[in-house]
């Protein structure tokens, strides 16, 4: 898949995650076989540009090309400053946010909320594309709610825009992530435009990622919760649509090692107290499945400190090769 002059590897994205698809995360999924991963989303308000978070959410070192960073908003204006912000710090692509649910995004106008409003929608994407000279993307939703599924005429106006690429998660904004996701809206949209289109929802197996690719027709797939503590899946997914053949899933002495680095890089990025707070979600993740996994993760959530997370995480593994688990696929990873 190609976006702008980007020739990516493959045609596996990480989905733009709040609060996960940071630069230790986006590294990780890259390293693991991911084509593209795209920031969690920075805000377009100028009076955040000078924040922690958004310094850090603009922190591309060390990271694989094409650098893809994430910008929210409802105001044209802002949203182009965001855009010229962020390329001066690295950014290779932009990539627009019509896709969150979250009610205070869409309180605010911004997110799936513009679906609603499709002259506005127009508006921004001709200001943010005429704004940088690297290429735009853009998230959506099917439509705001079942009754307005809009996302043909979306894509036609992205498309019109300059939009070089369109990703769309199979569900609308009412739903948020409940019910099943819509392939055959995404499919339709496929049919109407000839921009790139990425399919993203319940992607959460090779399989599913080869039916999803096969059915809809589209030119990549965007896989976000299904990645959350099983980065390899990336691998997985490309190895399966090369030979038709699935890989072993990984045993616990590789979820160890996997692990325990991507934690040390939490560490080192955001810091001894943030990152401890922020690794407890990714030990959660990382263990599910594994024996006695509920009752560490409950002890784990305590822990106030980098080295007795380390220690505890240390002992759980032991404990599971000692026992020779394995981690198990079943429904409850995938969901």
């Amino acid at each position: 898949m190609r976006i702008g002059p980007y020739q990516l590897k493959n045609n596996l994205i990480v989905a733009p995650m709040a609060g996960v698809t940071d630069r230790p995360f986006r590294i990780l999924c890259k390293n693991m076989g991911a084509g593209m991963a795209v920031s969690e989303m920075v805000a377009s308000n100028s009076l955040l540009y000078g924040s922690e978070k958004t310094k850090r959410r603009a922190d591309h070192e060390g990271e694989a090309d094409p650098i893809s960073v994430q910008i929210v908003g409802a105001d044209p204006r802002m949203l182009a400053q965001a855009a010229k912000y962020n390329v001066d710090a690295g950014a290779q692509i932009i990539d627009i946010n019509m896709g969150c649910p979250a009610k205070k995004i869409c309180n605010v106008m911004a997110g799936s909320a513009l679906l609603q409003d499709e002259a506005l929608v127009a508006t921004i994407l001709e200001t943010v594309v005429g704004a940088v000279k690297v290429p735009v993307t853009l998230k959506i939703r099917t439509g705001w709610d079942k009754s307005n599924r809009n996302a043909v005429n979306i894509a036609r106006i992205a498309e019109s825009s300059g939009i070089q690429a369109l990703a769309i998660h199979g569900r609308t904004r009412a739903c948020a992530y409940t019910g099943q996701a819509e392939y055959d809206t995404i499919a339709e949209v496929k049919s109407r435009v000839g921009i790139p289109i990425i399919a993203n929802g319940d992607i959460t197996t090779p399989e599913k990622a080869k039916f999803v690719l096969d059915y809809t027709g589209v030119d990549a797939v965007m896989i976000g919760r299904a990645a959350q503590g099983r980065p390899w899946l990336f691998r997985e997914i490309e190895h399966f649509l090369k030979t038709g053949e699935r890989l072993p899933p990984p045993q616990v002495d590789e979820i160890q090692r996997v692990m325990v680095k991507h934690l040390h890089d939490l560490y080192d990025f955001y810091g001894e107290h943030t990152g401890t707070r922020i690794a407890r979600k990714h030990i959660s993740w990382y263990t599910r499945g594994l024996a006695g996994s509920a009752q560490f993760r409950h002890q784990m959530n305590l822990l106030p400190s980098s080295a007795e997370q380390m220690i505890a995480v240390s002992r759980f593994f032991e404990e599971q090769l000692a026992r020779g688990e394995r981690l198990h696929y079943g429904e409850e990873l995938a969901a």
